[in-house]
């Protein structure tokens, strides 16, 4: 009988994030393989756990993978980790993953932090629909063609980055989405020097240009504005089904439609729900 790998989430910075779940699995766990053993290791010390570590990073991670899975295979169970946050997200796993969906390994997700998704839920734009982008290219034409694509998505757009390509990132988001975007810069989340800037592509541009940035960014960027629709001319399935597109919930959507027509929510309620 084949084992089980736990895709366990790790803390982004603050220790006191670990949970009990996580310190059960990896207590129990016959293997664990980690972005970085060293800095894996520290985490098992602070744990008072000792267990093998095997290295599984981007450059080995074809190599160490199938040795992975034969341990898997022979079964024993294996805690996947990565430095920071949650394994495949931005980080190595996604093609261990994958290679256990092929053998038919059971995969089991130890959920926890995620820079990502911290940053969205204190960005205060948009989260009910969202794109996650990750790093951009290292090569200007690649990162200037993505960036392109974005420009008219409507959805919020999240981005990691890193303190040295800050500032050069941001003069790129002022060519690409314009000055006057929204976005929120989320820097050194859950340690002692976090903070959350909501302010404009253009104004952050002139604030890290000034003042080099220090610290690991998660960048939050608000959608491009839908196009205004007149709702005059629509059913109200449609109207309400425009305002959910913008991220609104079902009954959100209907107490706006409701409002926008002079009418009772009821009334757009039982309209669509027909």
């Amino acid at each position: 009988m084949c084992g089980t790998l736990y895709v366990c989430a790790t803390p982004i910075g603050n220790l006191s994030d670990i949970s009990d779940r996580l310190r059960q699995t990896l207590e129990t766990v016959d293997l664990v393989a980690a972005e970085d053993t060293r800095h894996t290791g520290n985490l098992l010390r602070h744990l008072g756990i000792s267990k093998p570590c095997i290295s599984y990073f981007t450059h080995n991670r074809r190599g160490h993978g199938e040795v992975i899975i034969k341990e898997l295979l022979a079964g024993k169970n294996v805690a996947l980790v990565s430095d920071a946050g949650t394994p495949a997200i931005s980080d190595p796993g996604e093609e261990l993953v994958q290679l256990c969906a092929e053998a038919g390994i059971p995969t089991v997700p130890i959920p926890g932090p995620c820079a990502a998704i911290s940053a969205l839920s204190v960005s205060g734009l948009i989260t009910g629909r969202f794109v996650f982008e990750g790093f951009l290219s290292t090569q200007k034409k690649g990162r200037m063609d993505r960036l392109a694509e974005l420009k008219n998505e409507t959805r919020t757009i999240i981005f990691y980055e890193a303190p040295h390509k800050l500032v050069r990132t941001l003069a790129d988001f002022e060519a690409t989405f314009g000055a006057d975007r929204q976005i929120t810069l989320c820097r050194e989340m859950t340690k002692l020097y976090e903070e959350i800037i909501r302010t404009t592509v253009g104004a952050a541009l002139e604030k890290y240009t000034a003042q080099p940035p220090k610290g690991e960014f998660v960048l939050v960027v608000a959608g491009a504005k839908q196009k205004e629709e007149s709702w005059e001319n629509m059913t109200v399935e449609a109207h309400v089904a425009m305002y959910e597109k913008e991220g609104l919930s079902r009954m959100d959507a209907v107490k706006r439609v409701a409002s926008d027509r002079g009418v009772a929510k009821r009334e757009i309620y039982d309209a669509v729900m027909r």
